[in-house]
This record gives structure tokens, sequence and C-alpha cells, in this order.
């Protein structure tokens, strides 16, 4: 398959398109990267150097791109964070050229907007862009827990109500929803192999299907770059198999390997390339349920 993938890109780490397109290509998949800031590193460390790139000139890679005649052979568009109105306006039309040339290609948005430990970390205005503007054109969306209550204006903390966050977010326009962290009060958890309890997370993926939850140990790390890996995972499964439970089941065991990769280095920035192999041949140790 073919991704048009509209991101940032850092030089140093792995965030963006810099997280994003390599395990797309590890698993067979050809990325057509357009970047909306060229950075040295990721924000979180609190200083960078590099451009944003100005919206016009990312208008213009997508227009040369169409010039080539080959827009009509993309599968799926991929955006993640979105860091003004010019930007959000790039990338509605660059969907629309998409899949006017394509109708059955897809639209996957990560509506990054902030978390549950450091609450919205975007502008005040963005937020409402990406509920008014971008969502309503996406097939697929996969915020956070988090991100999933402030777009549909609810507070999911059980499964019931993240569940019920989930149609809501569905009703906006797109079918399927992917809740890539869901930390809930009523959550199992798993045993250790001694006889004690191991902390989990757990993802969600709500389509016109039905609803299936996976559950993974909950590992120690702040891990910059793994919800845009994530992203880009369960869609090229998803558009493969067409079968959400499937590709919710390789997306949480390729990202649990790279999360534990990562710990184990003792390094910040993602082991996307050291932990490839996680890419190309999930475990599959963790199986989705279907809870609806």
């Amino acid at each position: 398959m073919r991704f048009l993938s509209i991101q940032s890109h850092v030089a140093y780490g792995h965030v963006g398109n810099s997280a994003a397109v390599f395990p797309l290509q590890r698993i067979g998949h050809e990325v057509w990267p357009v970047l909306t800031v060229n950075f040295s590193n990721h924000t979180g460390y609190g200083a960078w150097g590099g451009p944003a790139i100005p919206a016009d000139d990312v208008r213009a890679v997508v227009a040369g791109i169409e010039d080539r005649g080959v827009l009509g052979t993309v599968d799926g568009v991929l955006s993640g964070y979105l860091g003004g109105e010019e930007i959000v306006d790039v990338v509605v039309d660059a969907v629309g050229r998409v899949k006017a040339a394509n109708p059955a290609a897809t639209f996957t948005c990560d509506p990054v907007m902030g978390n549950a430990n450091s609450g919205c970390f975007v502008a005040p205005a963005i937020p409402p862009l990406i509920r008014e503007k971008v969502v309503p054109h996406a097939d697929i969306i996969t915020p956070n827990q988090f991100e999933l209550g402030f777009m549909t204006e609810t507070s999911p903390d059980t499964l019931e109500s993240t569940l019920e966050s989930a149609d809501r977010a569905r009703d906006l326009g797109p079918r399927t929803v992917l809740v890539t962290s869901v930390l809930r009060p009523d959550r199992e958890t798993l045993e250790d192999g001694a006889g004690g309890a191991v902390d989990t997370i757990e993802m969600l993926v709500v389509d016109d299907a039905g609803a299936w939850i996976v559950q993974t140990p909950h590992l120690p790390i702040k891990a910059n770059g793994s919800g845009d890996v994530t992203s880009a995972l369960f869609t090229a499964h998803y558009r493969e198999t067409g079968s959400a439970a499937t590709a919710l089941e390789r997306t949480a065991s390729s990202v649990f390997d790279l999360l534990q990769a990562t710990i184990d280095s003792g390094e910040r920035e993602l082991r996307i390339v050291q932990a490839q192999d996680a890419f190309a041949n999930p475990r599959m140790q963790f199986a989705a349920r279907r809870v609806r």
C-alpha cells in the first residue's frame, strides 16, 4: 500500500514522520512523507532548532505529487500534530484531493491535543479546529483517552463511559475510533508469574463491526512518538486485514515490544530501528477481547 503522511519531522529522535515512516516501510508499505516542521528534535526537550514549514510550502509539495498523476494510487493519508489553522486547511485539502482521485482511500487523523498527565498542550484554538474541521473528514481517528474526552466533551474513565465517548466521536464522522491508551479503575490486573499483580494499560477500538479491547502490562516510560507509531501501524494493519481486532492485536504487540526495547536500552528516544523485527514479525502475545 501507499501512504501520504503529512506530519512533523525531527533529525534527532522519533516523532511525527520520523516515528511513522520507517515502521510502515519495514512492513512493506510505501510512504510519501510531507513535512510540516523540520526540527532538530521534538519540543519536549524545551529547546530545538529548525523551521516550521509555511503552509503554502506544504501545499506546494502535495500539489507537486498531484502533478505526477499519482494521488489515485494513495491508499491512505495520515496526519498527526497540527500547529495552526493554515496547516489544518492544507491537510483537509490534501485529503479531498486524494479521495477525489481514489474514493477508496482512507484518512487517519491522530488528534494530538494533550494527555492525562500534561493536560492540553496545544494552543486553545487547535482542539476546536481538529474537532470541527479535520475529524469530520477522517475515516479513522486515534486519540488517547484524554483526547477522546476533550474532543467529545465527556469524561471517559470506565469501559462503559469510554465506549460511549467513542460512539460520540464516531457521530462526528469517523467510522473507526482507536483509543490508544485507556486507564480505568475497573480494569483487570495481570499475574506476574510469582503470585503478584502487574498494572495494566489498554487499547480500545470501535468500528461498525463491534468493539474490542487489548490489555498489556503498563510499562514505566513516557515515550514521545509512540502514538505516531501506533496510529501508523494500526492504519496499515486495518487496511490490510479489514479486521479491527487483528489490527489491534498486531499493533499492541509491536508497540509493547518497541517500548520494552526502549526501556532496556536506557535511552530516551524510541529504539525504532533496533526494534524493527517487532514491526515485521509481531509476537501476537496480546489477544483482543470483544466488549460489544
